[in-house]
């Protein structure tokens, strides 16, 4: 795909390159119900660990992100932690399109003056707060109820549920295949198998598995849908100035970008955009924040709660042309080291833990530094996108001088 459509460098973004990730943390991941600490304890764990990283401490921090669905919110995990000097805190609404989104509501404290480090993060444990869609004692399913009656009756109740309709209309309309998204669940599971930290690490999986895996949801078989983990991660936000007296490569944030087009799951919309991500007019304004073009990103982290939804990503993103992204797949271009665009280097939500998609942002920031399990050479860009629905996007990072 070209990149006409994308504006040059020049046509700027304030806040591009003027701020760093400079520390990353992040627990042990286990399968759900695995944990050996409660979820706070893991969100505390994982702050710490990214502050170490970053040679920073408690009491450099005055800002914390999190999630909207996040059970340790900001104000609790402060107090716990003993941080005195809190002057901004956010929550992002939603959950997997708060991966990036959380990194992004950083910057906007940090470009306002309200914060000078702040860390964002992410803990779950599906294990201890019950599975999604069966756990009404959840203040999170208590606030998705309300659609829920509406949609139970159709027997529509896990998140499988609703997109796997959106990759069957993708299969319907482009002759998309379940060997193609297949692929997609291969490579994540090869990647994973470089990647010590992830739980699916020593079990790989072949396309001849993928397609002999039971149904979940058609046409999603059991190796299209991430996994339930428990686990918490963390990120290090400051200004470009202090991230060059840290002790890691620079990682700057290029472009930052979210926006919401639509919603995406129980809603009318034309046929055709049942098989879109619906996060193109989102692409096209991170290319222009960060002045590049999708032929100028070097490796991808694409939320990956299924697989059709990298599929759509491609598309949205502009790597391929609406309704190619099954044979570019199919064609080896998402595979590591010899793809043209590494997808998911760590795993992914596929195979390394589901982290809600925010381990996606840790593993493009070991991209930029150089130090991931399945690096890409001289690699310049990273691209992170946050989960397919609504008010969604995604971050570039750019690896800094």
């Amino acid at each position: 795909m070209t990149d006409t459509i994308y504006p040059s460098r020049e046509a700027g973004w304030p806040l591009r390159d003027r701020f760093a990730i400079v520390g990353i943390g992040e627990t042990e991941y286990t399968g759900a119900g695995r944990a050996s600490q409660p979820e706070f304890s893991l969100a505390c764990e994982a702050v710490s660990k990214a502050l170490d990283d970053a040679g920073l401490g408690l009491a450099d921090v005055d800002g914390l992100c999190a999630y909207g669905y996040e059970h340790s919110d900001p104000l609790t995990l402060a107090q716990a932690l003993g941080l005195e000097h809190l002057s901004y805190a956010a929550q992002y609404p939603g959950g997997g399109n708060a991966a990036t989104g959380i990194v992004h509501h950083a910057l906007a404290g940090l470009a306002a003056g309200e914060a000078e480090v702040v860390v964002c993060y992410r803990s779950i444990c599906q294990g201890q707060y019950g599975r999604y869609g069966q756990s009404l004692q959840d203040p999170v399913e208590q606030a998705q109820s309300e659609w829920r009656n509406f949609a139970g009756p159709f027997g529509m109740f896990t998140a499988a549920h609703m997109y796997a309709l959106s990759a069957r209309r993708h299969m319907a309309l482009y002759g998309t295949t379940s060997a193609q998204f297949g692929r997609v669940a291969v490579a994540s599971y090869d990647n994973a198998q470089r990647n010590p930290r992830a739980v699916m690490h020593g079990r790989p999986i072949t396309l001849a598995d993928h397609q002999a895996s039971r149904m979940i949801a058609d046409p999603y078989r059991l190796y299209d849908c991430c996994q339930e983990s428990d686990g918490a991660a963390a990120v290090v936000v400051t200004g470009i100035e202090r991230a060059r007296s840290c002790p890691h490569q620079v990682v700057s944030i290029a472009g930052a970008a979210h926006g919401m087009a639509r919603f995406h799951g129980v809603d009318i919309r034309p046929q055709p955009l049942w098989a879109e991500g619906g996060l193109a007019d989102s692409a096209t304004e991170l290319y222009r924040r960060a002045g590049i073009g999708p032929h100028e990103v070097d490796v991808a982290q694409l939320y990956d709660a299924f697989t059709g939804n990298v599929i759509m990503h491609l598309e949205d993103f502009g790597f391929c042309e609406r309704g190619e992204a099954g044979p570019f797949v199919e064609s080896g271009a998402i595979d590591w080291p010899h793809g043209s665009l590494p997808v998911n280097t760590a795993g992914g939500n596929l195979a390394e833990a589901y982290i809600h998609g925010f381990g996606h942002v840790l593993e493009a920031v070991r991209q930029m530094r150089g130090t991931s399990t399945s690096q890409v050479a001289d690699a310049e860009h990273g691209l992170v996108v946050s989960a397919i629905g609504p008010y969604s996007g995604g971050l570039i990072l750019r690896r800094s001088c």
